[in-house]
């Protein structure tokens, strides 16, 4: 089986869903995780997610060095822009891993091996939850010299790095390295990108609808999103169906939007055998009848 690693550095505190990440993390015993971070090491985290201790200010000068450039940003969303260099700048953590990859934490996991089966990933360099582009999410990379360097391709990366301003570099210039003519039809660009473009020739590129309210349609084509998201620790379904290709459920915008109006709070506990119902509203247990 193909050993894959999500590089996840972090920095600031933990959000209030962190506990329910995690277990969604535990149920991909096959997949890993590590997290370079200040938060602290809580006592929920499985055996196949790991910890680093380090501070941002090290974190920064760490990137700094290994790709010579400065990288000072004052928030650590910038983080997100250096995301295509994970590779050769956390070679260390890659070490016998056959792909790596960059995630978000705004979300939960369903049953990863369900979607990245063999089959699938042993066809591709790089792997993507979006149709067009690279999905900042989660996104797989295949752990080669070629791979690992790519984003050197990036045109004036070194300056786009130091800019302290976020530019989404992991979801438009490094999409760019592989996607060409997004615009066109499928039946044209597919082909097309394939003569032209050989960057492109091992990489998949599938919406996989992981994300309501956002700017990509839903699966008819409409802006009418499923309004309630459902977890129960391994399967994922929505108001709408159950969604068995679904790898996770991404909630960002309602994390940016309606989420912030929530009052603060502890961490949300993972209770075994429960229903986790998500919306804009927030995250609820689903109570049964017989409670």
């Amino acid at each position: 089986m193909s050993k894959i690693i999500v590089l996840m550095p972090y920095f600031g505190r933990w959000p209030f869903w962190m506990k329910l990440f995690l277990e969604s993390c535990r149920r991909n015993p096959s997949v890993h995780w590590c997290f370079i971070s200040d938060c602290g090491r809580m006592p929920e985290f499985p055996d196949n997610v790991f910890y680093k201790e380090m501070s941002f200010t090290d974190y920064k000068a760490c990137v700094s060095e290994r790709l010579s450039i400065s990288f000072d940003p004052e928030s650590a969303y910038k983080i997100c822009d250096i995301r295509p260099a994970f590779g050769y700048l956390h070679s260390d953590l890659i070490k016998g891993y056959d792909f790596w990859g960059f995630g978000d934490l705004d979300l939960v996991y369903g049953d990863l091996r369900k979607v990245y089966t063999e089959d699938y990933i042993g066809k591709y360099d790089l792997i993507s939850n979006h149709g067009t582009r690279v999905s900042g999410h989660l996104c797989l990379i295949r752990n080669t010299e070629q791979m690992n360097l790519i984003f050197k391709e990036i045109p004036h990366w070194q300056q786009r790095f130091s800019d302290n301003a976020h530019q989404a570099i992991d979801e438009r210039a490094f999409s760019r390295l592989f996607v060409k003519h997004k615009n066109f039809p499928a039946f044209i660009r597919k082909p097309l990108t394939w003569i032209l473009y050989s960057n492109s020739r091992k990489c998949s590129f599938v919406e996989r609808y992981t994300t309501p309210d956002g700017c990509i349609s839903w699966r008819d084509g409409s802006y009418v999103f499923p309004k309630e998201w459902f977890w129960d620790g391994e399967n994922i379904s929505n108001s709408f169906q159950i969604e068995p290709d679904i790898p996770y459920f991404h909630f960002a915008i309602w994390k940016k939007s309606t989420w912030n109006d929530l009052p603060a709070g502890s961490y949300i506990p993972y209770i075994e055998g429960k229903t986790y119902r998500f919306s804009s509203s927030g995250i609820d247990i689903v109570e049964t009848v017989d409670e």
